[in-house]
């Protein structure tokens, strides 16, 4: 299975670097959130897109994480509630978290330019 996270380009390209990628989601860590956030899917990445990235300016990449790499270096993943201290809604959209610690850059399979989509009904209601 691929995982799938949005990432500031300037996050990866320090990732790179240190081979290691620390953050969870925009503008927090995995060791202040607990996981990495990810999209079990494009559709759920896009719409995890409008509603948390649809204002940021910067240049966005998409990362697929290969859930087997990621058991090789002790990370686990679990579908869950977006957040997970909720109890789980009747019926409610699962999410990929991958916990363990940082995302280690050879866990990553592909990496791709992002741009942010318009809303798919063009009502302007960016909620996922």
């Amino acid at each position: 299975m691929s995982v799938w996270h949005l990432a500031l380009a300037s996050d990866w390209r320090a990732a790179l670097a240190d081979g290691s990628y620390p953050m969870s989601t925009r503008g927090a860590t995995i060791d202040q959130v607990g996981y990495l956030h990810g999209s079990r899917d494009l559709a759920q990445a896009d719409a995890v897109a409008r509603r948390f990235y649809a204002d940021v300016a910067q240049p966005l990449v998409l990362l697929e994480i290969d859930e087997s790499r990621l058991t090789t270096y002790g990370l686990v993943v679990r579908l869950e509630p977006a957040d997970p201290a909720l109890p789980p809604a009747a019926g409610g959209e699962l999410f990929p978290h991958v916990y363990g610690g940082p995302l280690p850059v050879a866990a990553v399979c592909s990496v791709r330019p992002y741009v942010v989509p318009a809303d798919p009904d063009g009502s302007g209601d960016v909620t996922a």
